[in-house]
């Protein structure tokens, strides 16, 4: 297998699986409405999601690395088809929260099994095969092929509910799944990859511990950036998954799916500006905390007037603003963290960070969601306005423990090994 196969194929497989999974990403809070779900409950299934992906991503990498990426993959893409049928089920039999928080967990574990997997195979495969172009090149490619997939899949979810019923994109999701799995059942082939030896799950979470505490918390520099990540983390999705119903609210017609997959492929097109813009704004702004600070500082300001207005047009206008903003510092937040992380402990300290951030959903979710059953949308997302800001303090202090913005080359080359 050549290097340009190896990144063909990563390539389908990001196309192939985020088109399967968004088809629901449109409409997944109305679905869970329309189950019979209160607004609280849906957005605290979506914690009970985020969950199981905090509780199993240390497990599912433990079999990624000793029993292979291409395992991971298959049995990810199994779980994710399983559980989407079982959401199907639950929705027609207008199941009690238990069951919808217990599939929900064990859906967070199918995406743990898959999500780092295909990453680590892409790596293996180019660096097994004598790739010439750099590693950002690759991802870079992969981050537009996951925006136009999400963008094609949520807009199309939304009309196929539009002009059948709710229920539909899922089982188009559960055939697209399938699809999925025969294409890396077929293409993907564990290459330039050395299975470590099995160790206990109990072990490899030890060490991860251990070396997040010493380079990531442990790490003036990088600490403050982690702890604020939980507050822009569950900001972020609570916003995103509370549009579906906002704006159809304001839109007048809550039967109205199709421009809820719309909203839903805004937010993707707005990620595919965010990331060819991120660059861009690296080049102009050269203090990486600052232009953090600053976009989380206007973002929130977005979030707060997208709860305040009430036209239907104005709201969809701030959406796709804060959604470009939100993606244009995520590559921006990433490049400070590994400038400031040694390359051995890399990837243990961005999985604790990762981690943190979806701990800040867990509990960030269901609080909003219950304010919005109580208070409506407005205030819940003048509320995930003020959450996100309590980033601010802590952006603050990393900027203030950072010794250099940029990092010299003589202090980018002491990070390596």
């Amino acid at each position: 297998m050549t290097a340009e196969r190896v990144l063909r194929t990563y390539i389908t497989l990001v196309v192939v699986s985020t088109g399967a999974s968004s088809m629901i990403w449109g409409i997944n809070t109305l679905f869970l409405l329309d189950a019979g779900l209160s607004i609280g409950q849906a957005f605290a299934a979506n914690a009970f999601f985020t969950a199981g992906m905090v509780l199993f991503e240390v497990p599912t990498g433990v079999v990624a690395d000793t029993v292979g990426r291409r395992t991971s993959y298959l049995i990810g893409t199994a779980v994710v088809l399983a559980t989407t049928l079982l959401y199907l089920l639950l929705w027609q039999t207008h199941a009690p929260f238990v069951a919808w928080a217990v599939v929900s967990m064990l859906l967070g574990l199918g995406f743990t099994f898959f999500s780092g997997a295909t990453e680590a195979w892409l790596v293996d495969g180019l660096n097994a095969t004598g790739y010439r172009g750099s590693l950002d090149q690759a991802f870079a490619k992969g981050q537009m092929a996951n925006g136009i997939a999400m963008m094609v899949g949520s807009i199309g979810g939304g009309l196929i509910a539009q002009v059948s019923n709710l229920g539909v994109p899922y089982v188009a999701r559960a055939v697209l799944l399938a699809a999925t799995f025969l294409v890396a059942w077929r293409s993907m082939r564990d290459i330039g990859f050395t299975p470590k030896p099995r160790v206990s799950v109990r072990s490899e979470m030890g060490g991860i511990v251990h070396a997040s505490l010493r380079h990531g918390l442990g790490n003036p520099s990088v600490r403050w950036l982690m702890i604020a990540g939980p507050f822009a983390a569950g900001a972020s999705m609570y916003g995103f998954y509370a549009a579906q119903p906002y704006l159809l609210q304001l839109y007048g017609h809550t039967d109205s799916y199709a421009i809820a997959g719309l909203s839903a492929g805004i937010v993707a097109g707005a990620q595919i500006a965010g990331g060819a813009s991120a660059s861009y704004i690296a080049r102009i702004f050269k203090d990486r905390i600052r232009t953090i600070i600053a976009a989380i500082t206007i973002s929130g300001a977005v979030i707060a007037l997208i709860g305040l207005v009430t036209s239907f047009g104005i709201a969809l206008v701030l959406l796709m603003v804060w959604g470009t903003m939100f993606a244009a510092i995520t590559p921006i937040r990433q490049a400070f963290l590994n400038s400031h992380i040694p390359s051995a402990q890399r990837a243990t300290v961005l999985s604790s960070d990762n981690l943190l951030g979806s701990a800040g959903g867990v509990v960030i979710q269901p609080a909003l969601g219950r304010s919005a059953d109580l208070w409506g949308y407005g205030p819940a997302y003048l509320l995930t306005a003020a959450i996100q800001l309590c980033a601010l303090p802590f952006l603050v202090r990393a900027r203030r423990n950072d010794k250099a913005v940029e990092p010299r080359p003589e202090e980018a080359l002491a990070l390596q090994p």
